[in-house]
């Protein structure tokens, strides 16, 4: 079983596998319909393509984040409907450096489903290798995914009690670039800055220059030296909308790391509210 990572070379040993399903999960945020258009165009042969905005994420109410978590019977029908059950071993990939295909591996842990990989270095991997694409739908035979009780999330006001008396500390990791941790720049939501406290770690530091996720051992003591003694079980992730913060989970889970919790809702959400505080700097 397959529960963080897979290799190229891993995936195309068991790309017959009848309990395979490989989702194809690419997404751009400047352009929302590029990951679809580019599945049918070509895709790994025999994935299913699954839509970070219709099947990975909720209704936006304004006041939930860019990327709400999506309802726990919506998402099962989905993952139902592209042929998912406790049976099967679950492959997301991406373009390339997981930060969309880490979505649908963390929604299916917080579900109980831990048959579920991320391809290391994406389908751009898999193609510069010479191995096969194709543009042919796949046959899917819908199955019944069963989620199991979800597991804990940490919550806007969790954080907010946290930072008013310290009395459950939280160790606040943000996934963001540098220059929006600062609060330098700020493209996509309407308050430029940090949730206070929190650390930066961008989640492209979880990758080689090959865009591959670093060694298992490296990623530890690297996560290990910024952490310090925090528990792990007081290690809270959040990114701008909660996408990218599950790159530095599943990277933690790479690592030997468990028991960190993802903030759903994730920057977009803490500034919707203006009492939230908000830091600037590094």
């Amino acid at each position: 079983m397959h529960t963080t990572l897979i290799s190229t070379d891993e995936l195309a040993r068991e790309l017959a596998d009848p309990a395979l399903v490989l989702v194809d999960c690419r997404h751009n945020l400047s352009d929302v319909e590029a990951g679809e258009r580019a599945y049918l165009a070509s895709h790994l042969p025999g994935a299913r393509f699954m839509h970070m905005d219709r099947d990975l994420s909720g209704e936006r109410t304004g006041t939930n984040g860019r990327h709400p978590l999506p309802d726990v019977a919506a998402l099962s029908a989905g993952l139902s409907r592209i042929g998912i059950d406790a049976s099967k071993q679950v492959v997301a990939y991406d373009q390339n450096n997981g930060m969309w295909a880490s979505r649908l591996w963390w929604l299916l842990h917080w579900l109980g489903h831990d048959a579920a990989a991320v391809l290391d270095g994406g389908i751009d991997k898999w193609i510069a290798e010479g191995r096969p694409t194709t543009a042919d739908m796949p046959r899917v035979k819908p199955a019944r995914f069963v989620a199991m009780t979800p597991r804990p999330v940490a919550s806007s006001a969790e954080i907010a009690q946290h930072l008013r008396d310290q009395a459950a500390p939280l160790t606040i990791v943000d996934a963001r670039a540098p220059e929006r941790f600062r609060g330098d720049i700020e493209p996509l939501d309407p308050v430029a800055g940090h949730i206070p406290g929190a650390i930066n770690r961008p989640y492209g530091a979880n990758l080689t220059p090959r865009g591959t996720f670093k060694p298992a051992e490296l990623l530890r003591s690297e996560f290990e030296a910024q952490l310090g003694a925090a528990p792990l079980s007081s290690v809270v992730h959040q990114c701008g909308s909660g996408v990218t913060a599950c790159h530095n989970l599943l990277a933690m889970a790479v690592a030997g790391l468990p028991g960190s919790r993802l903030y759903p809702g994730s920057w977009s959400e803490w500034v919707s509210d203006p009492t939230h505080p908000v830091a600037r700097g590094s």
